[in-house]
């Protein structure tokens, strides 16, 4: 093990990779999915630095090592810790208080220790890897007390934090019983990062309604000891997508032989619609799948001439509420194809996997309309992968105007999932939407995607939190 300190230190909840152990002490890993994983591949392959985050497996404790360059530095979580923390406080309390309640939240105080516990963890394994003056880059909800936690281990570090989902309008987030400490914790940073202005917004009133700090715009003024001011930035960065290279892809013959191969295999229906998530309640899929029904039932759309291919990944399957949208979903797939469906033709096509990316480019160019129908979502990067994949300038984009991707992809066909008749028509119109008017939406969404791809948006947010200045330490 190198002795060796960092001037850019990454800290996520997971790792890149997964990895395991061997009774010898040699190790095994694989690359790790994951849209933040993905998004910040491109920026830490250009950095000599290091990642802090959990291994992927309870209890697995080890030195950090290399990775392509990347120093990695594992967190052991034990197993009642990713119950309490991960399954528990991340993805039962505040993933569904930050996505507008879709899912009521469940607050209990075992999961607040515990999520307590843990972030200081990585926040003291961050503290020794990062070199004086260092940058350290926190991540989403998982990790908000962090900044804080580092700023009192080492204050003379510049700490950013990036929030890749939403943050809650000031009436939802006052629910939270730990709001205020939570507010706290992200002050630690000198810039904090969201996907919309709105987000960044609800922070800035958080902070007036819960501390006594002074705002101004989206500073925030946070004394600090010996009398000195430290100004906290909170602004929107959206992120995006590796797009030159997912274009490149989808441009291979393979892809494209691989595309006609899927039109084929669901039987070379005139058209096929989209829709690829994690089966997660808030990405909309009963309502997209409901909309979908009745359109077959109304005879708008018929079968075999639509079909709906539906890619569901498998996500949190130990949490109660994502067991209950499995068979939710299920019991609607089955129903509307034992009701609409033929003999070789069923429908909806529904794929409860994961699928490298490869298969997600050949799905992307085979389908004619992408359905993105989130009730809340941070950005979607779904929705430009789609865009990238088309060079033909061909396809149909329907997005939900509560994604993040809503404010950037001018050209698409915004839809309020919730109202089904509304979306209903606006699908009806993408499937009937002529060639030209797709040739002109689909360039203006392809400029946007192309220009303002992942590694413009990780190059913004290091450019101002590169520019704070370096913070005086007590001697």
């Amino acid at each position: 093990m190198s002795n060796d300190l960092y001037d850019f230190v990454v800290v996520a909840n997971r790792l890149p990779v997964d990895f395991t152990v061997a009774d010898d002490g040699s190790i095994s890993w694989t690359r790790s999915p994951g849209g933040l994983v993905t998004a910040l591949d491109p920026v830490m392959q250009g950095a000599e630095g290091a990642w802090v985050g959990w291994p992927g497996a309870a209890d697995l404790d080890h030195e950090p090592f290399d990775v392509d360059g990347v120093r990695l530095v594992p967190v052991r979580l034990s197993d009642g810790e990713i119950e309490l923390y991960y399954e528990g406080f991340s993805n039962d309390t505040l993933w569904p208080l930050y996505h507008d309640v879709i899912q009521t939240p469940a607050y209990h105080r075992t999961w607040w220790d515990a999520y307590r516990k843990v972030n200081r963890r990585f926040a003291e394994k961050a503290a020794e890897q990062a070199a004086p003056g260092a940058i350290v880059w926190v991540h989403d909800y998982q990790l908000q007390l962090v900044p804080a936690i580092l700023r009192e281990l080492r204050p003379d570090l510049r700490i950013g934090f990036f929030n890749h989902i939403p943050f809650p309008a000031l009436e939802i987030f006052a629910q939270l019983p730990w709001r205020s400490q939570v507010v706290h914790g992200l002050l630690g940073a000198d810039l904090i990062g969201f996907q919309r202005t709105s987000d960044a917004a609800n922070f800035v009133r958080s902070v007036r309604r819960f501390t006594d700090l002074t705002t101004r715009g989206e500073v925030i003024t946070v004394p600090e000891d010996g009398g000195e001011r430290r100004h906290v930035r909170a602004a929107a960065f959206p992120i995006s997508i590796d797009s030159r290279q997912f274009d490149r892809l989808a441009r291979s013959p393979e892809v494209a032989a691989r595309a006609l191969e899927i039109r084929k295999e669901i039987g070379n229906p005139q058209v096929m619609l989209l829709g690829v998530d994690r089966l997660d309640y808030t990405k909309g899929i009963l309502h997209r799948i409901k909309a979908f029904g009745e359109l077959l039932a109304d005879g708008r759309l018929t079968v075999p001439n639509v079909t709906l291919v539906q890619v569901a990944s498998p996500s949190r399957e130990n949490v109660g509420a994502y067991q209950q949208l499995r068979e939710d979903v299920e019991l609607l797939v089955g129903r509307i194809n034992g009701e609409f469906g033929h003999l070789g033709n069923a429908p909806i096509r529904y794929l409860h996997h994961s699928y490298p990316t490869e298969e997600m480019a050949a799905l992307y160019l085979a389908a004619d309309v992408m359905l993105v129908t989130a009730l809340r979502d941070g950005m979607n990067l779904v929705a430009k992968e789609y865009v990238a994949a088309r060079s033909d300038e061909r396809g149909v984009l329907v997005l939900s105007e509560f994604t993040g991707a809503a404010d950037e992809l001018v050209g698409s066909v915004l839809v309020n999932p919730h109202d089904i008749d509304g979306m209903k028509d606006r699908i009806v119109s993408a499937v009937e939407m002529d060639a030209r008017d797709q040739r002109k939406r689909m360039r203006r969404l392809r400029r946007r995607v192309l220009e303002d791809d992942v590694e413009k948006w990780s190059q913004a947010f290091l450019a101002v939190l590169s520019a704070v200045p370096a913070h005086k330490v007590s001697a």
